[in-house]
Order: C-alpha cells, then structure tokens, then sequence
C-alpha cells in the first residue's frame, strides 16, 4: 500500500540562487521572492522551487507533503528519534514537518498539510510538482532506504548482468515520485512538473519557443511510466521536465524489469543515458 505522499517541492542548491530563480520563473510561469539567508523562492499553482547558496548539482531538500494526518503520523512514529535532523527555514515549511536524510545525505521533509492555493500568474496550461530524479554510485543502497519509508517499487532497469541501472519508486498511484540512476558521482538529476494530457504538454512547448528556451531532450515517452515529456536545461546544467499522461498504478502492480538501453527511457528515440 502507498504512503499517500505526494512531492511538495524541492530546494536546489547552486552557486547563482537568484539567476536560477529567474530561468524558473520564466520557463514555469512562477512567481520569484528573495528570502533570508541568499534563498530564493519561485511559487506558481501546484508548483513551487526554491533555491539556496550553494554546491552546483546538489539537492538542498527534497519536501512530501501528506493531506492526511494519519499518513503523515503513522510515518513520523517509524522514524527514530536519533535519525531526525533539524527542519530548514522557509515559507513553504510552515507546517507540521519532521526531516531525515537518506544514506547519501539527501535532506527529505515530509510535512501535514493541505497543498497550497497559489494563483495563476500566466497563461499556461496546468502542472504540478510530481517527481524528481538522482544520480547515485549504489542504487541498491538508497532503493532500500526508501522502501523502508514506505516506498514502492514499480519498475527496475537492469542491464545484460543483471546490475541495477536505474529504479522508479512511487509514493502514491502515479507511477514515480522518485528516479534514481546509476552514475559515477552523486548528484541532482532533474525535477519534473506534471501536465494533465498530450495536449498540454504541446502548449508547455510553444511556451518554451515564446520564451526562447531550448528543448534539450524530446518530446519523447518513456518506457518505465509511459509518460510523455520533454525536458530543458537550467543555468546550473540540470534537467528540468514537463511531463504528461503518467501511468496510474494499481495497489497490487508487481514491478516491472525493463533493459538497460536507450529505447527504455525513450521509446521514441535517442535517451540521455547516466551511465
């Protein structure tokens, strides 16, 4: 069974906080604020980014918000006392949280509250914060850590030896909340925003080309989720997607195994492969 989290938004660390603020806001219809500290936040509806100082290609916090406080405490009384880490500051953390990392350092919050309701500030097409993506030496270490939080498995990309390529792992019924990928160094990978159909996705791109912002990847669909996405660059060189007509997975969906080649991650052409 899911936990019933779903992806809230995340922190992304770069030595240009307020540069990457900007492309956000412009390639997603958001709108930017300066925080305390040299942190930057982007905030449109279903979506928000924020952006602290510094190492390039590093995850400040990644942050799950449950609707249901019974998700939310049944989680919180799993984790240890001596596994909590102390919660960040922020706008967008101002509510019933707990924060731990994973074995590779990566802050996650998982917080209590409704999603918030954040107006228009474009005409674009709907999307909303659904996933996010990391490179890491040792798949099978952080598979394991996040299904002992609760999340589950639903297709595993293994090459001609059977090594762990890449995993995709839900926290509700859509089918990836988390990507990881195997990679010599650990890193953020990308982040993608959710569209609601083809169509959509279509519009997102013409408001790239308004925006003279390049694809860089796509439009493609992938194999594991068959959604259908592209994905650009930010100032930092990490990968930025909007994606559409993501799989809804049964409760009782066995995982999936797929091989480790380019059509996996794009059955409609060339893939950017991590490893």
């Amino acid at each position: 069974m899911e936990i019933g989290a779903v992806l809230d938004h995340l922190q992304l660390c770069s030595p240009q906080p307020e540069e990457m603020a900007r492309f956000y806001a412009q390639a997603y219809a958001m709108c930017v604020t300066a925080e305390a500290g040299g942190t930057w936040l982007c905030e449109g509806p279903g979506r928000a980014v924020a952006f602290a100082p510094g190492k390039t290609h590093s995850l400040g916090y990644a942050a799950f918000r449950f609707a249901d406080a019974r998700g939310w405490e049944k989680l919180r009384a799993q984790v240890p006392a001596d596994a909590l880490c102390e919660l960040p500051g922020g706008k967008l953390l101002d509510a019933p949280a707990f924060a731990l990392r994973d074995p590779e350092g990566n802050l996650l919050v998982f917080l209590h509250r409704a999603a918030p309701d954040v107006p228009a500030t474009g005409a674009v097409p709907e999307a909303y914060c659904q996933h996010f993506g990391l490179r890491t030496a040792d798949p099978e270490r952080l598979v394991t850590f996040y299904e002992q939080l609760g999340l589950i498995v639903s297709d595993r990309v293994k090459d001609s030896e059977g090594v762990l390529r890449a995993c995709f792992m839900r926290s509700d019924r859509l089918h990836h909340v988390l990507a990881l990928f195997r990679a010599p160094e650990g890193r953020f990978d990308h982040q993608s925003f959710e569209a609601p159909d083809w169509t959509a996705l279509r519009d997102w791109a013409d408001h790239m080309g308004r925006e003279k912002l390049p694809l860089v990847w796509g439009v493609g669909r992938h194999g594991p989720g068959n959604d259908v996405f592209f994905m650009i660059a930010d100032p930092d060189g990490n990968l930025a997607e909007i994606s559409a007509e993501i799989e809804v997975c049964a409760g009782d969906r066995p995982a999936g195994l797929w091989p480790h080649e380019q059509r996996t991650l794009n059955q409609w052409g060339a893939a950017i492969m991590r490893s």
